[in-house]
């Protein structure tokens, strides 16, 4: 990809097509910054009971940046959106690796797309986007997860009609309720679009694998994010949920960050130990006891370590 003849095509139900080259991003519209998390829609999948297909991950399909860019906002109303648009159709450089993969597009609503928090990066933590993370330039959708949050960049088209793909229709779909939840006997019969993340806390240490001992102080730590309002608590069992205490919030980076959590606990005695983590957002929402869906999809249920104790 080479960066003079790259070019950011606007088109579709607009007065003004774009023609956009990285430059002009850079030089020709007001630059915005924000801390967000990008996020696996199938992060933690591998922890569903009973086991669903997909990538196995654990909780590592995550990361939080600081990214860099321009408003998608601005570059539409550049384009003069008509009347009558529905939805804004995205793609990237990357084609299908065989014939008969569909081509991956995703599409946003035209309020979402047009609400001034959605972005076009070309930074990524003070530095060039790196071609893993999507240069030249990428969507960041702050809040909802990275299924929309399209790599390389390369076509806006505004539409009148719903974007029909494959992975709008069937892919990266979820029950239509507010837990994202359904029976394996009994599988929802209506599904939408995955978009915004969920209230989600882990642990990151101690690992389950770690030597605690009796009467010898550790530090618990860990993530906990959500989609819409940032994280007001997060709280921390040691006993299997009997009890909780508050652990102690790190800085507060913006509303559409993680949130870094920690504590000290010094178990009283040897044994086992079920450790449990659990957080609540700004509007009151908290991390559920139990969830599944076919997908994998938007996990946040109340997260649990069992350690043993020397």
């Amino acid at each position: 990809m080479d960066l003079r003849t790259f070019r950011l095509e606007v088109s579709g139900h607009v007065t003004k097509p774009l023609s956009l080259s990285l430059s002009d991003l850079q030089s020709k519209f007001e630059p915005i910054s924000l801390v967000a998390l990008a996020q696996c829609a199938g992060n933690s999948r591998s922890l569903f009971e009973p086991r669903v297909p997909g990538g196995q991950w654990g909780n590592g399909a995550m990361g939080n940046a600081r990214w860099k860019g321009v408003r998608l906002k601005d570059v539409l109303d550049a384009a003069g959106v008509l009347p009558g648009a529905v939805q804004v159709g995205l793609q990237g450089l990357d084609v299908p690796p065989m014939p008969k993969t569909p081509r991956y597009e995703k599409s946003l609503a035209i309020d979402r797309a047009r609400d001034g928090e959605v972005i076009i990066a070309y930074e990524m933590n003070g530095a060039p986007l790196h071609m893993l993370n999507g240069f030249p330039i990428r969507l960041v959708v702050p809040g909802w997860y990275a299924t929309y949050w399209v790599k390389g960049l390369s076509s806006i088209t505004v539409l009148q009609q719903p974007l029909k793909t494959f992975w709008m229709d069937k892919a990266y779909r979820i029950p239509d309720n507010a837990e994202a939840n359904e029976e394996p006997q009994h599988l929802s019969a209506v599904t939408v679009p995955i978009n915004q993340m969920s209230v989600h806390s882990i642990f990151v240490s101690p690992d389950p694998g770690d030597h605690l001992r009796a009467g010898q102080r550790c530090e618990l730590a860990g993530v906990a994010n959500d989609g819409v309002s940032g994280i007001r608590r997060v709280e921390v069992s040691m006993d299997g949920g009997q009890a909780w205490s508050d652990a102690t919030l790190g800085p507060d980076l913006g509303k559409y960050s993680w949130r870094l959590w920690r504590t000290d606990w010094t178990p009283p005695a040897k044994g086992k130990y079920r450790l449990m983590v659990r957080a609540t957002d700004a509007s009151g929402e908290m991390q559920h006891t139990l969830q599944w869906n076919r997908g994998g999809y938007q996990r946040n249920v109340i997260e649990h370590l069992d350690m043993t104790v020397l």
